[in-house]
């Protein structure tokens, strides 16, 4: 728990049976902890270099633990000051960033990554980035990434971040294909199928892209393509390929295609709620969805019938007896 305050679980122990007495010796302290004498001494000094801990003037030998009120909230204090400054360091360095990127020169708006393991880190950086929205589309000859099979996929989903990832229909046959399909699909990813994807594809907020190479030798690369018309230009070609995509989804039969046929069980109970009344907040809580996903499903489903306000999609949902008419 002090682990942010620099100090590991040794060290806390130590305080934190120190505290429990009052003032020990380092025998007697070091069966409490079951460790060695030298390394309970260790531990005590490290204490005494933080102030939580001190020799007694009264008694030599003795330790004292310090009030934690007081030594604690010093350290906190001291972290928090460091904090500042790391913070006040890193806007100082976006704000330098911004400037140099007001005018990017033609070759910033591209990168070129060369080696697996740098492939893989960028990859990793562009969805821990995100902050609203990661499109992908995924082949089934995955070269240095496989667009669905690193953590980060699921910490960025766990913060709400909404994931559009086409795959070709090869992936359903790799080993683990269906796995990973289905584990994004609990997640609420959108996912849907198409016979072949014409490259393998990765956006981040519309603001950054990444576009694995063909690689004809034994080290992968891929390009990082800022904003610019190119990337305007991956994202125009992701939408097409997204629209004529099948969506895939998990029933108690597993994965499945299904061409845009309607709402699921839970787009009605979200449908007849906000024709209720109820806001997307209180939708979320009664039926103990994420917000995100409340909104990214009515998003869909104005996708679906083709319209662009919430007003237009309540009558087509009428019109489509996706809801119960009253009176």
């Amino acid at each position: 728990m002090l682990g942010v305050l620099g100090l590991d679980d040794t060290h806390e122990s130590a305080y934190r049976a120190l505290v429990a007495v009052g003032a020990a010796d380092v025998p007697d302290l070091a069966r409490r902890l079951v460790l060695g004498e030298r390394d309970t001494e260790r531990a005590l000094r490290r204490l005494e270099q933080n102030g939580l801990a001190a020799q007694s003037s009264a008694r030599p030998g003795r330790w004292v633990a310090a009030p934690p009120g007081v030594a604690l909230g010093a350290l906190l204090t001291r972290q928090r000051h460091e904090l500042e400054k790391a913070e006040l360091a890193a806007a100082l360095l976006a704000e330098e960033y911004r400037a140099a990127a007001a005018e990017p020169a033609v070759h910033d708006l591209v990168e070129v990554v060369t080696g697996a393991a740098a492939v893989a880190q960028r990859f990793l950086q562009l969805q821990l980035g995100a902050s609203d929205e990661v499109c992908a589309l995924v082949t089934g000859n995955p070269v240095a990434v496989t667009g669905m099979e690193n953590d980060a996929e699921e910490q960025a989903a766990g913060r709400g971040v909404g994931y559009r990832v086409v795959v070709e229909r090869a992936v359903l046959d790799l080993p683990t294909g269906i796995t990973e399909l289905t584990a994004a699909l609990g997640r609420d990813e959108q996912v849907r199928v198409v016979d072949r994807v014409p490259t393998k594809l990765v956006i981040a907020d519309r603001a950054l892209a990444l576009v694995p190479l063909t690689a004809h030798s034994s080290e992968p690369a891929a390009l990082v393509v800022h904003a610019s018309g190119l990337l305007e230009l991956l994202s125009g070609l992701f939408d097409s390929v997204w629209r004529d995509a099948l969506p895939l989804r998990l029933g108690a039969a597993g994965v499945s295609e299904h061409g845009p046929d309607g709402p699921d069980g839970t787009d009605l109970e979200i449908l007849s709620l906000l024709l209720a009344g109820l806001t997307d907040a209180s939708v979320a809580k009664q039926l103990d969805l994420g917000l995100r996903t409340v909104q990214r499903r009515v998003k869909r489903l104005m996708e679906l019938t083709g319209v662009t306000t919430r007003l237009q999609l309540g009558w087509h949902a009428y019109e489509r007896d996706w809801v119960a008419r009253t009176g």
